[in-house]
Protein backbone atom coordinates (compact mmCIF):
# COMPACT_ATOMS: atom_id res chain seq x y z
CA UNK A 1 0.00 0.00 0.00
CA UNK A 2 1.32 3.42 -0.92
CA UNK A 3 1.17 6.13 1.73
CA UNK A 4 0.56 9.57 0.28
CA UNK A 5 1.93 12.37 2.41
CA UNK A 6 0.42 15.85 2.31
CA UNK A 7 2.04 17.88 -0.46
CA UNK A 8 4.72 20.40 0.49
CA UNK A 9 4.36 19.76 4.22
CA UNK A 10 7.18 21.83 5.59
CA UNK A 11 10.16 19.86 6.78
CA UNK A 12 10.16 21.35 10.25
CA UNK A 13 6.64 20.14 10.88
CA UNK A 14 7.25 16.83 9.21
CA UNK A 15 10.35 16.29 11.28
CA UNK A 16 8.73 16.68 14.62
CA UNK A 17 6.67 19.83 14.61
CA UNK A 18 7.25 21.63 17.86
CA UNK A 19 10.88 20.55 18.36
CA UNK A 20 13.15 23.56 18.83
CA UNK A 21 16.28 21.46 19.39
CA UNK A 22 18.12 22.95 16.35
CA UNK A 23 18.29 26.24 18.25
CA UNK A 24 20.84 24.72 20.63
CA UNK A 25 23.74 24.73 18.12
CA UNK A 26 22.90 28.34 17.24
CA UNK A 27 23.16 29.28 20.91
CA UNK A 28 26.52 27.48 21.11
CA UNK A 29 27.79 29.41 18.08
CA UNK A 30 26.74 32.75 19.56
CA UNK A 31 27.99 32.01 23.07
CA UNK A 32 31.31 30.55 21.95
CA UNK A 33 32.02 33.53 19.75
CA UNK A 34 31.27 36.01 22.54
CA UNK A 35 33.52 34.12 24.96
CA UNK A 36 36.34 34.15 22.41
CA UNK A 37 35.81 37.87 21.74
CA UNK A 38 36.03 38.58 25.47
CA UNK A 39 39.38 36.75 25.60
CA UNK A 40 40.95 38.72 22.76
CA UNK A 41 43.91 40.53 24.39
CA UNK A 42 43.84 43.29 21.77
CA UNK A 43 40.12 43.92 22.05
CA UNK A 44 37.75 42.56 19.45
CA UNK A 45 35.87 44.82 17.04
CA UNK A 46 32.28 45.20 18.25
CA UNK A 47 31.09 45.57 14.66
CA UNK A 48 32.38 42.08 13.91
CA UNK A 49 30.59 40.73 16.95
CA UNK A 50 27.35 42.45 15.91
CA UNK A 51 27.61 40.93 12.42
CA UNK A 52 28.13 37.45 13.88
CA UNK A 53 25.15 37.81 16.21
CA UNK A 54 23.02 39.03 13.30
CA UNK A 55 23.99 35.91 11.38
CA UNK A 56 23.12 33.74 14.38
CA UNK A 57 19.77 35.53 14.64
CA UNK A 58 19.07 34.65 11.00
CA UNK A 59 19.90 31.01 11.72
CA UNK A 60 17.64 31.04 14.77
CA UNK A 61 14.70 32.38 12.77
CA UNK A 62 15.28 29.80 10.03
CA UNK A 63 15.43 26.75 12.29
CA UNK A 64 12.92 28.07 14.81
CA UNK A 65 9.80 30.02 13.77
CA UNK A 66 10.11 29.44 10.01
CA UNK A 67 10.65 25.71 10.50
CA UNK A 68 7.31 25.48 12.30
CA UNK A 69 5.29 26.81 9.35
CA UNK A 70 3.13 23.92 8.06
CA UNK A 71 2.00 23.20 4.51
CA UNK A 72 3.58 26.23 2.87
CA UNK A 73 6.38 26.08 0.29
CA UNK A 74 7.26 29.67 1.15
CA UNK A 75 8.67 28.30 4.39
CA UNK A 76 11.20 26.18 2.51
CA UNK A 77 12.36 29.04 0.31
CA UNK A 78 12.42 31.44 3.26
CA UNK A 79 14.72 28.97 4.99
CA UNK A 80 16.89 28.88 1.88
CA UNK A 81 17.19 32.67 1.88
CA UNK A 82 18.05 32.78 5.57
CA UNK A 83 20.33 29.74 5.73
CA UNK A 84 21.96 30.08 2.33
CA UNK A 85 22.23 33.84 1.76
CA UNK A 86 21.46 36.22 4.63
CA UNK A 87 22.78 34.42 7.73
CA UNK A 88 26.07 33.34 6.06
CA UNK A 89 26.90 36.95 5.19
CA UNK A 90 26.58 37.99 8.83
CA UNK A 91 28.66 35.02 9.97
CA UNK A 92 31.37 35.74 7.40
CA UNK A 93 31.58 39.42 8.35
CA UNK A 94 32.07 38.30 11.94
CA UNK A 95 35.57 37.08 10.91
CA UNK A 96 35.52 33.94 13.11
CA UNK A 97 38.80 32.56 11.72
CA UNK A 98 40.65 35.78 12.56
CA UNK A 99 39.19 35.69 16.05
CA UNK A 100 40.22 32.06 16.45
CA UNK A 101 43.78 32.87 15.37
CA UNK A 102 43.93 35.61 18.00
CA UNK A 103 42.78 33.59 21.00
CA UNK A 104 43.70 29.98 20.19
CA UNK A 105 46.91 28.32 21.46
CA UNK A 106 49.83 27.98 19.02
CA UNK A 107 49.10 24.34 17.99
CA UNK A 108 45.58 25.32 16.94
CA UNK A 109 46.85 28.35 15.03
CA UNK A 110 49.37 26.21 13.16
CA UNK A 111 46.66 23.68 12.29
CA UNK A 112 44.41 26.45 10.97
CA UNK A 113 47.28 27.86 8.93
CA UNK A 114 47.95 24.45 7.36
CA UNK A 115 44.25 24.12 6.52
CA UNK A 116 44.20 27.53 4.84
CA UNK A 117 47.20 26.53 2.71
CA UNK A 118 45.73 23.15 1.70
CA UNK A 119 45.24 22.67 -2.04
CA UNK A 120 41.67 21.34 -1.81
CA UNK A 121 40.63 24.51 -0.02
CA UNK A 122 42.07 26.56 -2.88
CA UNK A 123 39.55 24.90 -5.18
CA UNK A 124 36.44 25.06 -3.03
CA UNK A 125 37.24 28.60 -1.87
CA UNK A 126 37.07 29.95 -5.43
CA UNK A 127 34.08 32.27 -5.97
CA UNK A 128 32.79 30.32 -8.97
CA UNK A 129 32.89 27.08 -6.97
CA UNK A 130 30.90 28.77 -4.23
CA UNK A 131 28.39 30.09 -6.76
CA UNK A 132 27.96 26.63 -8.26
CA UNK A 133 27.44 24.98 -4.88
CA UNK A 134 25.00 27.65 -3.72
CA UNK A 135 22.81 28.43 -6.75
CA UNK A 136 23.42 25.09 -8.46
CA UNK A 137 22.55 23.21 -5.30
CA UNK A 138 19.22 24.99 -5.02
CA UNK A 139 18.45 24.25 -8.67
CA UNK A 140 19.18 20.58 -8.05
CA UNK A 141 16.69 20.57 -5.17
CA UNK A 142 13.88 22.38 -6.99
CA UNK A 143 14.21 20.78 -10.42
CA UNK A 144 14.49 17.15 -9.29
CA UNK A 145 12.49 14.91 -6.90
CA UNK A 146 15.01 15.80 -4.19
CA UNK A 147 12.64 18.44 -2.76
CA UNK A 148 9.80 15.91 -2.38
CA UNK A 149 12.17 13.32 -0.90
CA UNK A 150 13.45 15.83 1.66
CA UNK A 151 9.88 16.59 2.75
CA UNK A 152 9.43 12.91 3.57
CA UNK A 153 12.84 12.20 5.11
CA UNK A 154 13.84 14.47 8.00
CA UNK A 155 17.51 13.42 7.81
CA UNK A 156 17.74 14.48 4.17
CA UNK A 157 15.85 17.68 4.96
CA UNK A 158 18.37 18.70 7.63
CA UNK A 159 21.27 17.67 5.38
CA UNK A 160 20.02 20.06 2.72
CA UNK A 161 19.84 22.82 5.32
CA UNK A 162 23.47 22.19 6.25
CA UNK A 163 24.38 22.33 2.57
CA UNK A 164 22.60 25.67 2.16
CA UNK A 165 24.50 27.09 5.12
CA UNK A 166 27.91 25.71 4.18
CA UNK A 167 27.62 26.71 0.51
CA UNK A 168 26.33 30.18 1.38
CA UNK A 169 29.13 30.72 3.90
CA UNK A 170 31.75 29.52 1.42
CA UNK A 171 30.42 31.82 -1.31
CA UNK A 172 30.25 34.90 0.93
CA UNK A 173 33.73 34.16 2.33
CA UNK A 174 35.24 33.79 -1.13
CA UNK A 175 33.76 37.12 -2.22
CA UNK A 176 33.94 39.47 0.73
CA UNK A 177 35.21 37.66 3.80
CA UNK A 178 37.60 39.60 6.05
CA UNK A 179 39.18 36.32 7.16
CA UNK A 180 42.31 35.09 5.37
CA UNK A 181 41.49 33.15 2.21
CA UNK A 182 43.84 31.12 0.00
CA UNK A 183 44.71 32.90 -3.23
CA UNK A 184 41.57 35.04 -3.35
CA UNK A 185 41.11 36.21 -6.96
CA UNK A 186 40.83 39.82 -8.04
CA UNK A 187 37.78 42.02 -7.93
CA UNK A 188 36.74 41.34 -11.53
CA UNK A 189 36.54 37.59 -10.95
CA UNK A 190 34.58 38.01 -7.74
CA UNK A 191 32.12 40.44 -9.32
CA UNK A 192 31.68 38.04 -12.23
CA UNK A 193 30.90 35.18 -9.86
CA UNK A 194 28.38 37.30 -7.98
CA UNK A 195 26.66 38.40 -11.20
CA UNK A 196 26.56 34.81 -12.43
CA UNK A 197 25.05 33.56 -9.18
CA UNK A 198 22.51 36.39 -9.14
CA UNK A 199 21.46 35.68 -12.72
CA UNK A 200 21.14 31.97 -12.06
CA UNK A 201 19.09 32.59 -8.93
CA UNK A 202 16.74 34.96 -10.78
CA UNK A 203 16.28 32.59 -13.73
CA UNK A 204 15.54 29.72 -11.36
CA UNK A 205 12.93 31.77 -9.49
CA UNK A 206 11.24 32.82 -12.76
CA UNK A 207 11.24 29.24 -14.02
CA UNK A 208 9.69 28.01 -10.77
CA UNK A 209 7.02 30.71 -11.12
CA UNK A 210 6.26 29.76 -14.71
CA UNK A 211 6.17 26.02 -14.00
CA UNK A 212 4.51 26.21 -10.60
CA UNK A 213 1.98 23.53 -11.52
CA UNK A 214 4.66 20.92 -12.17
CA UNK A 215 7.63 21.96 -10.02
CA UNK A 216 9.12 20.71 -7.83
CA UNK A 217 8.54 17.21 -9.27
CA UNK A 218 7.33 14.35 -7.12
CA UNK A 219 4.83 16.24 -4.96
CA UNK A 220 1.72 14.87 -6.60
CA UNK A 221 -0.62 17.86 -6.96
CA UNK A 222 1.24 20.96 -5.76
CA UNK A 223 -0.70 24.18 -5.32
CA UNK A 224 0.42 26.45 -8.20
CA UNK A 225 -0.46 29.67 -6.39
CA UNK A 226 1.51 28.66 -3.32
CA UNK A 227 4.59 27.94 -5.38
CA UNK A 228 4.21 31.14 -7.40
CA UNK A 229 4.17 33.07 -4.15
CA UNK A 230 7.25 31.13 -3.00
CA UNK A 231 9.00 31.91 -6.29
CA UNK A 232 8.31 35.63 -5.84
CA UNK A 233 9.78 35.46 -2.33
CA UNK A 234 12.82 33.70 -3.71
CA UNK A 235 13.23 36.28 -6.51
CA UNK A 236 12.92 39.48 -4.47
CA UNK A 237 14.54 38.08 -1.34
CA UNK A 238 17.48 36.91 -3.44
CA UNK A 239 17.85 40.40 -4.90
CA UNK A 240 18.10 41.85 -1.39
CA UNK A 241 20.65 39.27 -0.24
CA UNK A 242 22.78 39.76 -3.35
CA UNK A 243 22.67 43.54 -2.94
CA UNK A 244 23.95 43.17 0.63
CA UNK A 245 26.67 40.80 -0.55
CA UNK A 246 27.70 43.23 -3.30
CA UNK A 247 27.89 46.03 -0.73
CA UNK A 248 30.13 43.90 1.47
CA UNK A 249 32.29 42.96 -1.52
CA UNK A 250 32.93 46.54 -2.64
CA UNK A 251 33.40 47.72 0.95
CA UNK A 252 36.09 45.09 1.54
CA UNK A 253 37.79 46.03 -1.74
CA UNK A 254 37.68 49.73 -0.90
CA UNK A 255 39.05 49.20 2.61
CA UNK A 256 42.04 47.27 1.25
CA UNK A 257 43.00 49.97 -1.26
CA UNK A 258 44.77 52.37 1.16
CA UNK A 259 46.96 49.57 2.51
CA UNK A 260 47.84 48.49 -1.01
CA UNK A 261 48.76 52.02 -2.00
CA UNK A 262 50.88 52.53 1.12
CA UNK A 263 52.70 49.26 0.43
CA UNK A 264 53.37 50.27 -3.16
CA UNK A 265 54.60 53.68 -2.04
CA UNK A 266 56.89 52.07 0.51
CA UNK A 267 58.31 49.77 -2.13
CA UNK A 268 58.96 52.69 -4.46
CA UNK A 269 60.60 54.60 -1.64
CA UNK A 270 62.94 51.71 -0.93
CA UNK A 271 64.30 51.62 -4.48
CA UNK A 272 67.62 53.34 -5.05
CA UNK A 273 67.41 56.65 -6.84
CA UNK A 274 69.07 56.82 -10.23
CA UNK A 275 70.12 59.88 -12.13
Amino acid sequence: MTVVLPPFAHGGAAAGGSSWLPLAPVAVLAGGYLLAAARDPRGWDHRRAAAWLAGCAGLAVAVGPVAQLPDDPRGHLAQHLLLGMLAPLGLVLGAPVTLLLRVAPPPVRRAVGRLLRARPLHLIAHPFTGALLSTGGLALVLLTPLYAAAERQPALHHTLHLHYLAAGYLFAWSLAGPDPAPRRPGLAVRVGALLGAAAGHAVLAKYLYAQAGTLPPGLGNPDPEAFRSAAQLMYYGGDLAELLLATALFASWYNRRPRTRRSAAAERGSLPQTS
